[in-house]
């Protein structure tokens, strides 16, 4: 072959047995070759074997070198069940039958996955900054071309495809601090406090990045709410921070009570340093919706205590029950007077993927901070910078969600027709999701206030908790095992949110469908029945 066996690749032992076999061949007399027929030397079978085993060494990256902290990761939105539907989904797709047709996801909040659709007026604009030839198409409303130009002409080349600052292009970082003032009622935004983000994750990780440092008992803490969503627990673990739970009270519709954070912090003093305080609101998984004394209180323990703020309201349109109302961290610090509002440091979170729009593809966010240390500042610049900036489409969308249609503008009717459909429908469902699982003997769901979520309550016998330990999984994880492999339905043991010791949850997504949702509770309610049965 004249490369010789130094110039094999792949270690493939055919290629190898090849490549020995032409050298051997070249160094031995020539006699009467058999057609069809290939005979290997000794000589190049050894040398052969000699490159197999070079290309078998031992792997630099194994799972014992590898970085212990990734390791520790765990994400259980798409962890071993989610994996186990997709080998179902195969398994379907070649014939082999079940006693379910399909695999229903119910396991994430994806939106547009689960049915439902674009709001259109935020794809004409996206569909306008991609393709800008689309500006001259009569087909496409002015109040979207309008916002298009503008978003191109803060692109370098007037070009979705380009580069952008950072921090975001500026024009879209005005257009959020107008939409937090709006929101606020009038407290003031700094659109230099505003950072443009891939999806509020980003941002977070961002954040707590900044955040953690030390080592031994002054390694920084972060206090989280139980149960939470994965993404904190795997920030903690990847950033090698210690993880301090503080429990919601589930029996009071999953409030968060100062009298626990207190208690959570003091404990954790012993052994790290806490200086984060993260807040859920809506929650998820739990779609509690935060009363303002409530709020009130959380800042003023911050505020006490030293703590950095951060407020994930990435579901601040998804509130549902009435007498419920969101309110931002940012504008009740401003309302606590100067004392608070000057000093406590804060980073609210948004993002395009949930809300009304659900667009969870483009990776579309915003993180306001406020209070942050000049110096520290520049420091966070530098940190976001490394990733060169977020998806420009991604901002363009998260553009449209600060700065929709107004009363008067050609679109407004049909955006908030569609707006008030979404947030109308997913009502329905929370509500019809609360009470179908609250008529199952032994499962109790509180009320979805907020979010896109239900977190139920599970009783599961002792025979079951046992059968679980004998396969060595946690109780919820085996019922949400068993469900899926009897139903085909897809959700999250509480397991992997956190719940307190002896009780056992699932997160299941309100997103489908409502006759879709219905056919899906009412098969949760007949396997839940028959499990109770079988384990009694």
């Amino acid at each position: 072959c004249g490369r010789g066996p130094g110039g094999c690749r792949g270690g493939r032992t055919d290629m190898a047995l090849r490549c020995a076999a032409s050298l051997a061949a070249r160094r031995q007399p020539r006699g009467p070759r058999r057609e069809g027929t290939v005979r290997w030397s000794s000589a190049a079978k050894a040398s052969a074997v000699k490159i197999n085993e070079k290309a078998s060494r031992e792997k630099i990256l194994t799972l014992e070198s590898m970085n212990p902290q990734v390791k520790a990761v765990e994400y259980a939105v798409r962890g071993p069940i989610v994996l186990k539907a997709g080998e179902i989904e195969k398994e379907l797709r070649k014939g082999i039958k079940k006693p379910f047709t399909e695999v229903i996801k119910a396991n994430i909040g994806d939106a547009h996955a689960m049915g439902q659709r674009p709001i259109t007026f935020l794809r004409q604009v996206v569909a306008l900054c991609t393709y800008p030839n689309l500006l001259d198409s009569p087909s496409f409303p002015e109040d979207a071309k309008k916002r298009a130009r503008r978003i191109l002409q803060g692109c370098g080349g007037n070009s979705l495809g380009s580069y952008t600052a950072s921090q975001g292009i500026n024009c879209i970082r005005e257009d959020v601090a107008s939409y937090i003032e709006r929101r606020d009622g009038g407290v003031p935004a700094d659109p230099d406090n505003i950072y443009l983000t891939t999806g509020a994750s980003d941002g977070i990780s961002a954040i707590l990045k900044i955040l953690i440092s030390g080592g031994g008992k002054s390694r920084t803490g972060v206090m989280i709410p139980i149960p939470q969503y994965p993404l904190y627990s795997a920030a903690i673990s990847e950033l090698d921070a210690i993880q301090v739970n503080y429990y919601l009270d589930e029996e009071n519709c999953w409030a968060l009570n100062v009298n626990e954070l207190r208690r959570a912090l003091n404990e954790a003093k012993a052994y790290c340093n806490p200086k984060v305080l993260c807040i859920i609101n809506p929650g998820n998984p739990t779609g509690q919706v935060q009363n303002r004394k409530c709020i009130e209180d959380v800042i003023h323990f911050a505020w006490e205590e030293k703590l950095f703020l951060l407020a994930d309201e990435v579901y601040q349109d998804n509130v549902y029950s009435e007498g419920c109302q969101f309110h931002s961290f940012k504008k009740i610090l401003y309302e606590m007077g100067p004392e608070y509002y000057n000093n406590v440091e804060l980073a609210s979170f948004h993002s395009t993927s949930k809300g009304y729009m659900g667009e969870c593809g483009y990776r579309g966010g915003y993180m306001e901070v406020i209070n942050l240390h000049p110096e520290i500042k520049g420091q966070l610049v530098k940190l976001l910078s490394v990733r060169l900036c977020p998806p420009v489409s991604g901002q363009a969308a998260m553009d449209i969600v600060v700065n929709p249609p107004v009363p008067g503008e050609e679109s407004y009717a049909q955006f908030i027709k569609e707006k008030e459909s979404v947030l109308n429908n997913l009502a329905k469902k929370a509500k019809l999701t609360e009470d179908m699982f609250n008529k199952i003997p032994g499962v109790h769901c509180n009320p979805l206030q907020g979010a896109m979520y239900a977190f139920p309550r599970i009783f599961i016998p002792s025979k079951a908790i046992e059968e679980a330990k004998a396969h060595k999984m946690a109780p919820d994880m085996f019922y949400c095992m068993k469900l899926l492999e009897e139903t085909g339905i897809c959700v999250v043991p509480g397991s992997g949110f956190g719940q307190r010791e002896g009780t056992y949850h699932f997160r299941m997504t309100i997103l489908p469908p409502v006759e879709k949702l219905k056919i899906l509770l009412e098969k949760v309610k007949d396997f839940h029945i028959k499990f109770l049965e079988k384990y009694a």
